[in-house]
């Protein structure tokens, strides 16, 4: 097997084999839309981060990923890397090698850029490049998941009211942004992200797909969920598609199907409007959430995290 900087020429080849990973998820996941392409690869061929393997001259995998960033998951003070959904793949025959490959000469290229958070999405299926990157020391970091667009099956709430906010009210979802980055702070989650101030949330508010869906209790809101028309993989676009970018529901009112009739309230409004597909996007250690959106959503990514000894960068490789 050689490995050899991921470069322009390859992307056809790559191409070719991302679309057939794709299409080994869509086996199991049949909400998967069908796909002809997948993003252009020439950034990642451009940045000079990507490898390519190859034996007897043909390509047998890739695995490429977005420039390096600051602030890595907005939760921490190190530089990271991420190589999305179709920015990877490997053909069927040893996937697990040739990953294992192609990973030891892309990790040396990004921690040379200084990068010390590697995050590699994976399908949520493919259970032999995940015990691989286990091996690596990953860790299962989110999952992204999909439904169609049709209504859960649960008791409806007589004492609640659902709504649909306009612009001019979504500062009242603001609280419960508030709490929600608290309750991200605590146990077993540790994220320490700084929350918006009550300007910038309304700033991030203001486009149109934005929309806040809310539940309330004698006027008060106790529950939301932010919508928007993007997710964070390649499937996640498109006019007949929406995607949940925030939640939170008031402990107190909890475990009474609240948020199971907000969801449908959702749907209903969103699938009038024509759309046939609800993403979310989720972190594996939020126990609560992981099993309310796995019990009505199906994954198909699953995004695994190895966050390196950042002394290494001081040091000569």
């Amino acid at each position: 097997m050689n490995i050899l900087n991921f470069e322009k020429q390859h992307i056809e080849e790559a191409t070719a084999i991302a679309l057939a990973d794709y299409y080994g998820e869509r086996q199991f996941v049949k909400e998967l839309p069908q796909v002809s392409e997948i993003p252009d690869l020439n950034g990642f061929a451009e940045n000079g981060l990507g490898v390519a393997a190859f034996e007897d001259g043909k390509m047998i995998g890739f695995l490429c990923c977005c420039k390096p960033f600051d602030n890595a998951f907005r939760a921490t003070d190190v530089r990271g890397v991420f190589s999305p959904i179709g920015a990877s793949a490997a053909v069927s025959k040893n996937r697990s090698k040739i990953f294992a490959a192609m990973y030891q000469a892309a990790g040396a290229k990004w921690v040379g850029s200084g990068a010390v958070s590697h995050a590699i999405c994976l399908y949520a299926h493919d259970e032999e490049l995940q015990r691989q990157f286990f091996c690596y020391g990953f860790g299962l970091r989110c999952l992204d998941a999909i439904r169609p667009m049709e209504l859960i099956d649960c008791k409806p709430c007589a004492d609640y009211d659902f709504a649909e906010l306009p612009k001019t009210e979504c500062y009242l979802v603001y609280p419960l942004h508030l709490s929600l980055n608290r309750h991200y702070c605590k146990s077993p989650f540790f994220m320490n992200r700084k929350p918006e101030t009550e300007e910038e949330f309304m700033l991030s508010s203001l486009p149109e797909e934005v929309r806040y869906f809310v539940a309330k209790q004698n006027g008060k809101i106790c529950a939301f969920l932010k919508i928007s028309a993007f997710g964070e993989t390649f499937v996640a676009a498109g006019n007949t598609y929406r995607h949940i970018t925030g939640a939170y529901c008031l402990p107190e009112h909890r475990g009474k199907g609240l948020y199971q009739n907000l969801l449908n309230f959702t749907i209903s409004t969103l699938k009038r409007e024509g759309y046939t597909r609800l993403g979310v996007n989720f972190e594996s250690f939020n126990p609560t959430g992981r099993g309310f959106w796995l019990k009505y959503f199906t994954a198909y990514t699953n995004s695994v995290v190895r966050r390196i000894d950042e002394r290494i960068t001081q040091r000569k490789l």
